[in-house]
């Protein structure tokens, strides 16, 4: 028989867990949205609709909903309750289970599976100054370790002082050694424009934090950083979004332009 744990006494998340980054869909009449998240510190489902590209979200998610995860690997399904707008339970996620996520709303219902991966541990971050023709520009050079699952793909999400910032998306074929390093412009050393979203100051915190995820998963962010909306990655009722279930790495370090060495081949 299939147990049911019903979460009426949220646990608090760790606070990364409430930094999620602002996907951008491209224009399409208006469209149910899920973004799910699992990790070892619970789960957090946010439900919405699109909006038009030139007008800004409006902040308001759907809250009137049944949202539930199943751990399919141990039978059993977890509800997850509406709290400030998001849904939420702290039951934390196991490497190497297989987890649903299923969504009912308006008579409508959703589903998305995905394995969630072991955290890779972030092993080195550190700045360079590249010299580019227009001026010296930092490099930030994330090195991790690798998941043990093949064909694991990596994305790494990096705020500013709390904010979102940037991401990458990696195959994982450049590892050496069962190392992976990624990299990404940042802020110019004399930068024309000081209001440029890539610029740093010393004293901001870089925070980054990096997921082993599938093909399927990478597949859908290359079409969101494209002119796509990326590939379904839900069964039933259609939709936009996706669900991630994966272990998180998390390291950071502080931007300090005097101290960074200057790159030499």
């Amino acid at each position: 028989m299939k147990k049911y744990i019903f979460i009426f006494l949220l646990i608090p998340f760790l606070a990364a867990c409430e930094k999620e980054l602002d996907f951008k869909y491209h224009e399409v009449e208006s469209q149910f949205v899920i973004e799910g998240n699992l990790s070892e510190e619970g789960s957090m489902v946010k439900l919405s609709y699109t909006v038009p590209m030139d007008e800004p979200f409006p902040g308001e998610y759907e809250t009137d909903a049944d949202v539930i995860i199943t751990d399919l690997t141990d039978d059993v399904t977890y509800v997850l309750l509406p709290e400030n707008g998001v849904f939420i339970n702290g039951t934390p996620g196991l490497s190497n289970h297989e987890y649903e996520l299923t969504v009912n709303h308006n008579g409508r219902n959703f589903k998305s599976r995905c394995l969630m991966r072991k955290g890779v541990e972030i092993i080195d971050l550190k700045f360079q100054w590249i010299k580019m023709p227009y001026d010296y520009v930092a490099i930030l050079e994330v090195t991790s370790t690798i998941s043990e699952i093949e064909g694991t793909c990596y994305w790494t999400r990096i705020y500013k002082n709390g904010e979102p910032y940037k991401w990458l998306m990696s195959h994982g074929s450049g590892a050496i050694d069962g190392k992976l390093t990624q990299t990404t412009f940042t802020t110019r050393q004399n930068p024309d424009d000081e209001d440029d979203e890539d610029n740093l100051k010393d004293g901001d915190l870089l925070t980054v934090m990096v997921f082993p995820i599938s093909l399927e998963m990478y597949d859908y962010l290359v079409g969101i950083s494209s002119d796509s909306n990326g590939p379904a990655m839900f069964t039933g009722d259609f939709c936009l979004g996706y669900f991630l279930a994966a272990g998180q790495s998390q390291s950071s370090i502080i931007f300090n332009s005097t101290q960074i060495p200057f790159y030499s081949e």
